[in-house]
């Protein structure tokens, strides 16, 4: 079991690693400036009328996609008007060599890129995130992490913690978080400052992942319990037996 639980929490570990790298990458430098914060989470979900929907994923998410003077040009297009004209003459190529390899119109869940007509949709004022993909986000994050989460738990609840309802906090408060999170991304559509909740429910996720991660790892390979507790069953031969 110790083998079979640590398999699990090494490749639970390495995905959740991975998993807050991704939303680093994709959220980070929406509003413009370096790093993750409140404001980036009020853009991605709510908008900001200072900027477009184009120019947050350029200088958020896909701001390594394109060299920087092409990205540059394309933000200064923007900025302009974007207007028919110029892109005609020089940012059409730049869409067409950096981006259409995914925003071709080919998938529905991604920005159609192919035309200047296409291209005005995304260079509108920025709306945030819309209802359809919140949906579709939504319910991938609430069975995955709800999966996620009841593995972890199990495996955490075979560990000695006392007082007992540390354990309990520590078990319940990622339901709760993912909760929060997910509706959260609703409510900061139309109140932005919901979004610290937003950011507050990912760090408790974070938490108590973590705690149950290292616990659980520390106590099936290093931990011995006390004397006392493993010896206290040595006389009834029908109790489990003490040990780590």
């Amino acid at each position: 079991m110790r083998v079979l639980f640590s398999g699990a929490l090494l490749v639970l570990g390495l995905g959740y690693l991975f998993a807050t790298i991704y939303v680093f990458a994709a959220h980070s430098g929406a509003d413009a400036k370096p790093g993750l914060s409140v404001d980036d989470i009020k853009v991605t979900y709510s908008g900001s009328a200072g900027t477009t929907e184009l120019e947050s994923a350029l200088q958020g998410p896909m701001s390594g996609m394109p060299p920087q003077q092409d990205l540059e040009k394309i933000i200064d297009w923007i900025h302009a008007g974007a207007d028919k004209a110029t892109y005609t003459s020089s940012i059409s190529t730049i869409i067409a060599e950096n981006c259409l390899s995914c925003h071709d119109g080919s998938n529905p869940h991604l920005s159609n890129l192919d035309g200047f007509d296409n291209i005005q949709a995304v260079v509108a004022q920025d709306t945030g995130a819309d209802l359809f993909t919140l949906v579709r986000v939504s319910h991938i994050h609430l069975f995955g992490l709800t999966f996620i989460f009841f593995v972890m738990g199990f495996i955490f609840s075979h560990a000695y913690i006392r007082p007992v309802w540390v354990k309990l906090v520590v078990i319940g408060a990622p339901f709760l978080g993912v909760s929060a999170d997910v509706l959260g991304w609703y409510v900061t559509k139309v109140f932005t400052p919901f979004a610290w909740v937003v950011l507050l429910a990912g760090m408790v996720n974070a938490l108590s992942f973590a705690a149950m991660w290292v616990i659980s790892v520390y106590q099936m390979w290093f931990y011995r319990m006390p004397e006392h507790l493993r010896t206290r069953n040595l006389g009834d031969p029908d109790a489990p037996a003490g040990g780590r």
